[in-house]
């Protein structure tokens, strides 16, 4: 789950991160009062989760009250990169000397973690890898040791923090990896992290994402840090179920157990729909092992409530749970959503008691369901059927 900045900063400040005082705001009219609280010259800033936020004019400076309704006026309904703008926050100034970057993160292929540090900061970090790579410093963090004051030390100094200040952003470091490790993170970033010109160091923002997992079994408390507001429905829906879905913008629903088997039916779909139209996967839904037919009706009522889905494959190996579980777990499924199911399914069985499998589902005759003998059989008629 990815945090708004505002979220970030109270964050950072629970866990002794030195930032700005700041206030969040839904109206021009809260905008003012946040201003008229925090005196001298504030910032109001767009709350999306999205980068381009300056660019796109949802940063701005405000050196009274009044600029701050105006500017709250022009950013709230901001449309940014297709995230409308709804919330502000209202920051203190901040007088700044230098910015810099600083992130820690999850490194899945090194089966690590991952330190990112530059005295180079305010600029996207994509631009500044390309443009500028030596200015970036890339340390491995063990995750049994964490950052301490002395790996700190040593991230700064591998991003050209000279003698003085390397010591004073390596004890903001420290900090910064105990949010991270304290509440399941699995990336902190603060772009910029500046210095001002009284000598300070200060995360003048933040992004932080979190561990969905971790937060289901250890945090709790980071439910309420969800959007519900901008959350998509279907995939709500599906969290509820405890289903892994993603939404895709395609037409062939895809149901798989396994992500493996579930990503190449993906693939294999959009390879199949060049030939009907470029119809495209509309979603990722992984039902795991439990095949039952609760699973599979949750499954389907989630896929069958997308309005773009025109017709729905259903790519399983069977391996522990045998071809007959999914079979009778298929035909149950169509009994419990009756009406509401209304697409047409095809179907591919393959592994334990496929051929048990398939005769159960040929037995039940549903004239929705189509079955295929393979995956590119079935991802080609499912393709055919979304087309037609």
């Amino acid at each position: 789950m990815d945090l708004y900045e505002y979220q970030a900063r109270d964050l950072f400040e629970k866990y002794g991160v030195p930032v700005l005082a700041g206030i969040v705001a839904d109206t021009p009219e809260e905008v003012k009062a946040a201003a008229e609280k925090l005196g001298g010259v504030v910032v109001v800033k767009a709350q999306v989760k999205t980068g381009g936020r300056g660019k796109a004019g949802g940063v701005k400076v405000a050196k009274n009250p009044d600029e701050a309704y105006e500017a709250a006026k022009a950013i709230l309904g901001l449309n940014i990169k297709g995230h409308v703008v709804k919330r502000v926050m209202v920051a203190a100034g901040a007088r700044i000397a230098r910015e810099f970057y600083f992130s820690v993160l999850l490194d899945r292929s090194n089966r690590s973690y991952l330190s990112l540090a530059s005295v180079e900061g305010g600029m996207e970090i994509e631009q500044l890898a390309v443009e500028k790579p030596e200015a970036l410093a890339r340390v491995e963090v063990n995750p049994l040791e964490g950052i301490t004051p002395e790996k700190a030390l040593e991230i700064a100094k591998a991003g050209n923090f000279e003698p003085g200040l390397a010591e004073k952003v390596a004890d903001v470091f420290v900090k910064l990896y105990e949010v991270y490790k304290g509440e399941d993170a699995t990336l902190v970033e603060v772009n910029p992290l500046v210095q001002t010109e009284e000598g300070d160091i200060i995360a003048l923002d933040g992004k932080v994402t979190l561990d969905d997992n971790a937060s289901e079994v250890r945090h709790p408390e980071h439910e309420e840090l969800a959007d519900k507001a901008t959350e998509n429905p279907l995939e709500a829906k599906a969290k509820e179920s405890g289903l892994n879905y993603v939404k895709l913008d395609g037409q062939v629903g895809i149901i798989g157990n396994g992500a493996g088997l579930v990503m190449s039916t993906l693939d294999v779909v959009a390879y199949a729909g060049e030939n009907h139209g470029g119809v495209k996967p509309a979603n990722f839904l992984d039902i795991g092992g439990g095949a039952n037919a609760q699973v599979m009706a949750s499954g389907l009522d989630v896929i069958l409530g997308d309005e773009q889905v025109k017709s729905v494959f259903v790519n399983v190996f069977g391996g522990i749970t045998s071809c007959v579980a999914v079979a009778e777990g298929i035909v149950k499924a169509l009994e419990i959503l009756g009406d509401t199911a209304t697409k047409p399914l095809v179907v591919r069985l393959d592994g334990n008691q496929v051929e048990e499998g398939r005769a159960i589902l040929q037995a039940a005759a549903h004239p929705l369901v189509t079955l295929a003998a393979t995956m590119d059989e079935g991802a080609d008629k499912a393709a055919e059927l979304a087309n037609a």
